[in-house]
């Protein structure tokens, strides 16, 4: 009998203090280096996008790695890249810290959509809005003092 997963996360993190850093006219580079990171770690991205200050990623993982290790690879590759590239000159780096959430595979179309109708959803929704009702709606605990 072979081995069989399925761990969907639902991965969220921004820039540093949520500065509007990621130009929308070099956000397509920074997306498929992470694509291009998470298809070497035997991940499947099955989406990916994100506004001027934070990043969607929905993505199966692979079994051998944590979710931490995951979110600190990218963080690290990506400074990194976006450095050496020069694409974002006012990029100072992530924010510390991330969320990720479990998610079921039934809920992935859902959840591809509203990845990839970032813009529109932020039209409506603050990225600080949004991300406190993701905690909410995963029932996590939080101090609104750190949202800030």
């Amino acid at each position: 009998m072979g081995t069989y997963t399925q761990f969907i996360f639902h991965i969220v993190f921004s820039t540093k203090h949520r500065e509007t850093t990621l130009l929308h006219t070099e956000k397509k580079r920074l997306l498929a280096y992470i694509h291009h990171l998470l298809t070497n770690k035997n991940c499947h991205l099955y989406r990916i996008n994100g506004m001027e200050d934070h990043i969607h990623i929905l993505t199966h993982m692979h079994p051998t790695i944590s979710v931490s290790a995951l979110v600190k690879d990218i963080k690290l590759a990506s400074s990194d890249f976006i450095k050496s590239e020069g694409i974002f000159p006012n990029f100072k780096g992530w924010q510390d810290g991330y969320s990720a959430f479990s998610e079921s595979i039934k809920a992935k179309t859902r959840l591809i959509n509203y990845i990839k109708n970032q813009e529109v959803h932020h039209k409506k929704v603050t990225f600080l809005e949004e991300y406190q009702a993701l905690l909410e709606e995963y029932e996590i605990k939080f101090d609104p003092k750190y949202l800030l």
